[in-house]
């Protein structure tokens, strides 16, 4: 199903979809170009395929950017830009509202969606005994360190009639996690929708897929972050970035195979078929954003998927879309 979706919706990105908001490209003349550091939000996954598609196709260049494209992950993303030693990641929007609330981080924006909704989801192998959310009670659960999964099963499985607290997770690197299920270390994984081909190809076997969205609707997914303090004092240059990332974006879901084959030649390790697939299930929801506008943040939708996480008693009262995503940056739909 979730592959019929994705080449319905790829037919008509090229004629329905705008790319990221053309008005703020930036007028870079002939200046030296800026340099940045981008952090990937998953290991080398086709969905952060869109940063090295700027940067080979030269979107980032056009934008007066010299842009050092590094891997990163989900525990270690955050600090990274924090500490300077990157101005920019992407990462788990529903992630930063949680910490956000909790006051565990505040410096944090989001500038722009990749992706319109959360991507989580549970892949249960025919030999787990997991065929639905209450099969998973006292199931090992195999999640990348960072990730936002431990933090949202909790609300899902009270929406999905399961004690999440029987749990038992086993954490490693986003690298490594498909090895778990591989070494029978764990009987299920939690990780993004659209690997699927990717977790099938390697463990030879047929999932059984449970998306989160499936109880959890109206979380948002993933997005091009910097920090408060660096967007302010560099609004230009981030404004840039984005703009050359969601053409980057826009490139990457309507030329998978092409996208694919710029992962591969800049990380030899990565399955070339595996990162097209990947692409190809992402499509809707990258396109699926408000106004067919690549990238669009609603604020009331934001609203929304905060209300749904503090009514999960996940974050107290409090938090406003504003301390997550910087709106003045951020497409329009």
């Amino acid at each position: 199903m979730l592959a019929a979706a994705a080449l319905a919706t790829a037919m008509l990105v090229t004629a329905g979809c705008s790319g990221s908001d053309d008005s703020d490209g930036g007028d870079v003349g002939s200046k030296a170009p800026d340099k940045v550091t981008y952090l990937t939000g998953f290991g080398t996954g086709g969905h952060d395929a869109f940063a090295w598609v700027a940067k080979d196709k030269g979107f980032f260049k056009e934008a007066g950017l010299d842009v050092t494209v590094q891997q990163g992950a989900p525990a270690t993303n955050n600090q990274g830009l924090l500490s300077g030693k990157a101005q920019f990641t992407y990462s788990d929007v529903t992630q930063l509202m949680i910490q956000t609330g909790k006051a565990q981080v505040t410096e944090m924006r989001v500038i722009a969606a990749v992706h319109q909704s959360t991507l989580v989801a549970i892949f249960a192998p025919p030999g787990s005994g997991v065929t639905k959310p209450k099969d998973l009670e006292g199931k090992r659960v195999g999640v990348a360190q960072g990730s936002i999964t431990k933090t949202l099963l909790p609300a899902y499985g009270k929406l999905a009639g399961f004690d999440a607290s029987k749990l038992q997770f086993v954490e490693t690197t986003p690298q490594t996690l498909v090895g778990l299920l591989v070494g029978k270390k764990v009987d299920v994984l939690s990780t993004f929708v659209i690997t699927r081909n990717t977790v099938e190809t390697v463990t030879k076997q047929t999932m059984t897929v449970m998306p989160l969205t499936d109880y959890l609707r109206d979380l948002l997914g993933t997005g091009l972050t910097t920090t408060a303090k660096y967007a302010q004092e560099n609004p230009d240059i981030v404004k840039r970035f984005k703009h050359a990332a969601m053409k980057g974006l826009k490139y990457t879901v309507e030329n998978p195979e092409e996208a694919a084959k710029i992962m591969k030649a800049n990380n030899p390790n990565v399955n070339e078929l595996g990162a097209a697939a990947e692409i190809k299930l992402m499509t809707p929801y990258v396109t699926s954003a408000p106004g067919n506008t690549i990238g669009a943040l609603d604020e009331q939708r934001a609203a929304r998927a905060i209300a749904i996480l503090q009514g999960a008693e996940l974050i107290p009262a409090g938090l406003t879309p504003d301390k997550v995503i910087d709106f003045s940056i951020a497409p329009k739909a």
